[in-house]
């Protein structure tokens, strides 16, 4: 089974990952961190970002990460470039991760654009953790040491919440981490219990 984990920026995907894993015998995919790797690794990625963006996308053999940032997140149009170009990689990745993970409970597969990229369809069941936007800003700013206006812009590049929202199975509320591990426990047993139903 695999249950997709998403959410805006901020929203502390990564916080509500560590507490699945602690609770669990649980596969973990992280979208985000196999894509950057993949996006060093794969020839296929790295021939295609060049051509796009300019020989300066990598330097010293690794992505130019603020150059890319910097096009990407100013330009809806070439973000989804950036996105048919690693997406299509990153799927292949994930089933032959999945493939080799059928003894775990389930593929806990983190991704914060889980429904803009269409990888929902992957999904046997969604979870989707909020956070006001307020608390998402001070997390991110803290986080990234990025100015407020960047953060509001990244987070105008992802769906909101309350389409999200219609589209999960589960909401976890992420504002006080001290609620947290209650919903995930919760959560994880009707996983396993319900298993077989899904």
């Amino acid at each position: 089974m695999v249950v997709g984990l998403t959410g805006g920026i901020g929203s502390g995907k990564s916080t509500v990952l560590k507490e699945f894993q602690e609770i669990g015998n649980i596969a973990v995919y992280n979208a985000d961190e196999e894509a950057k790797k993949l996006m060093v690794s794969s020839s296929v990625i790295r021939a295609k970002i060049s051509s796009e963006f300019g020989s300066q996308s990598y330097t010293n053999n690794e992505l130019n990460r603020s150059y890319i940032s910097s096009v990407v997140f100013a330009d809806k149009d070439k973000l989804s470039k950036l996105n048919a170009i690693v997406h299509p990689e990153v799927f292949k990745h994930f089933k032959n991760f999945v493939a080799s993970n059928l003894d775990k409970e389930y593929v806990l597969y983190e991704n914060a654009i889980l429904f803009e990229n269409g990888s929902d369809v992957l999904c046997d069941v969604i979870i989707c953790v909020v956070a006001s936007k307020q608390v998402r800003i001070q997390r991110v700013v803290k986080r990234d040491g990025v100015t407020e206006t960047e953060v509001i812009r990244r987070i105008r590049n992802q769906w909101s919440d309350s389409k999200k929202r219609l589209l999960s199975n589960y909401i976890i509320h992420n504002q006080n981490v001290n609620n947290l591990q209650g919903q995930i426990i919760r959560i994880h047993n009707n996983l396993t219990e319900n298993k077989a139903q899904i």
